[in-house]
């Protein structure tokens, strides 16, 4: 889809305040969205959330009818606003704001991480009725939209502040990414106080820099093939590869939002076709697999604490058939929500549990 030029490039607990000012800094810059489509038509939307601290993220179902308050600069109230659609996503320590999520009309809204890049919209006195703050923008549009095309025009009508206030500094500066049931993808950003959307036709989105640098950036990378390179011969000496995937030497495979971007894009895009929703489904996990960080692999020491990123849970919004599946790092059995199941409108805002652990199955009974 085309979209106007705005800059368009293609119930927290007290401690939450002890929490954000430790974590803004920690919070993981490492998650990674993809899409996949099936022959059948299904849209698999799936994404990873690498965190240094635990989030301890649940499930939430946030019904029609329910009212949220954005939040201004300096704590103020911004602007009031009532979900006319329902939706499902994970959020951080019981609050009422999703990470990620998947409304009833089969729209997808994703936070990822965007540090050293965001600079939000500069917010003037007239403005503050119509201002949400950063953390607040993918249930507003989860709430408020149907699909891609309505989410820009809702956000052309607000302001967007930093979320930089207690106690939901740990969230971070963000941007988003936007799928819907039609297939249309676009990424949200905010820069130097500019809202830029880019249209994102590969489906893939990772952290700093700028979605367009990271298109750019794809360029140094297309030599890459799923198909082994064939041998050659050099003064009457024929050479040929070792083994298997010489057509993807050179594939960076470090944890950097750039590398990231670049595998996300070469797997999804050489991924052998599904049939089935089901298929289509197995096949994203498979491939968020490749961007799996265990506990450890990634660190950093801050004012003499270690923080350790890892893959706290992964999410697939299957966006046609209005269904959500999550597993965890302690458990890696996938779940499934399915939103025409579920009472969207009911009174107030019910909790599923992803806190659950797994142990292997003994399955030594089973011999024959």
């Amino acid at each position: 889809m085309k979209t106007s030029n705005i800059a368009i490039r293609s119930f927290a607990i007290a401690a939450l305040a002890v929490l954000g000012t430790m974590a803004a800094a920690s919070a993981a810059n490492a998650c990674t969205g993809i899409r996949l489509v099936a022959k059948d038509g299904t849209i698999i939307c799936a994404r990873t959330m690498e965190v240094g601290i635990d989030l301890k993220s649940n499930l939430i179902v946030v019904p029609q009818g329910r009212a949220y308050v954005g939040t201004a600069p300096e704590g103020a109230p911004g602007l009031h606003w009532t979900t006319k659609y329902g939706f499902v996503g994970p959020n951080a320590f019981d609050m009422p704001y999703v990470c990620d999520g998947l409304n009833e009309k089969g729209l997808a809204v994703g936070n990822f991480l965007f540090p050293g890049t965001a600079g939000y919209q500069k917010i003037e006195k007239d403005d503050v009725a119509q201002t949400i703050a950063s953390h607040e923008v993918a249930v507003y549009l989860l709430g408020t939209c149907a699909n891609v095309q309505e989410a820009v025009e809702a956000l052309q009508a607000v302001r967007v502040c930093s979320g930089d206030i207690e106690p939901y500094s740990f969230l971070g500066p963000l941007h988003y990414v936007l799928h819907d049931a039609d297939g249309n993808c676009l990424v949200v950003e905010y820069v130097d106080g500019q809202m830029n959307i880019h249209e994102n036709p590969l489906g893939v989105v990772t952290n700093s820099p700028t979605f367009d640098w990271h298109l750019t950036n794809l360029r140094n990378y297309i030599h890459l093939s799923a198909e082994n390179a064939a041998p050659i011969v050099l003064s009457g000496e024929k050479f040929a590869g070792f083994g298997q995937g010489t057509g993807m030497l050179g594939l960076p495979g470090d944890f950097t939002p750039p590398s990231r971007f670049i595998r996300a894009v070469v797997f999804s895009q050489v991924a052998l076709p599904t049939d089935t929703a089901d298929q289509c489904l197995q096949q994203a996990f498979h491939l968020l697999n490749q961007f799996d960080i265990p506990l450890g692999a990634t660190r950093e020491n801050q004012n003499g604490k270690l923080y350790a990123d890892y893959t706290s849970w992964t999410v697939a919004a299957d966006v046609k058939h209005l269904r959500y599946y999550f597993h965890t790092y302690q458990n890696r059995h996938i779940k499934m929500v399915d939103l025409a199941k579920l009472d969207l409108s009911a009174k107030d805002i019910k909790t599923i549990s992803m806190q659950d652990g797994e142990s292997p199955e003994d399955v030594t009974a089973t011999a024959k």
